[in-house]
């Protein structure tokens, strides 16, 4: 397997992960529920993989958010957390050069910048979350704190 960006930063923080493999078909919709297939593709919780968003503010800043592909995200929490007045998602054919990931494939480590980065507080009811690894088809387990600390994320409260 081919090391990701991700997975260097954590190899570089001696933390430890595990990575899980699955066939990535293409066949869904990475807008509508993506999290969730790859969650029953590998036969883990859904509760425990988080999806990466990549939004905007009104300012042009970059920002990061983690959700649980069980659940949406909250907007106007979202906004609140960034101190925003407005947050929208990034244009998918902007993402690869703003982060270096491609939709679907995108990982809170490792982007070409550091961006502010928020996770949901559900993250932390889990031993182990799961993340993408920088590509599709592949995604990291580790521990929460673990992946607070890296990013050096705000926890907070980001459920619709």
């Amino acid at each position: 397997m081919k090391k990701t960006n991700a997975m260097r930063i954590l190899d570089a923080a001696k933390i430890p992960y595990k990575t899980l493999e699955y066939d990535d078909d293409g066949e869904h919709e990475l807008e509508r529920g993506a999290a969730g297939e790859t969650a029953k593709k590998l036969g883990i919780d859904p509760a425990s993989v988080f999806k990466t968003i990549v939004m905007r503010t009104e300012s042009k800043e970059t920002v990061v958010f983690c959700q649980s592909a069980e659940h949406e995200i909250n907007l106007k929490k979202a906004r609140t957390a960034a101190g925003a007045k407005e947050v929208t998602p990034v244009k998918q054919d902007e993402l690869l050069a703003l982060t270096g990931y491609v939709r679907g494939g995108c990982s809170p480590l490792g982007m070409k910048r550091k961006f502010r980065t928020f996770i949901d507080e559900s993250a932390l009811l889990h031993d182990k979350i799961h993340i993408s690894a920088g590509v599709r088809g592949q995604q990291i387990e580790l521990s929460p704190q673990d992946l607070v600390k890296e990013t050096q994320a705000v926890v907070t409260d980001l459920v619709l």
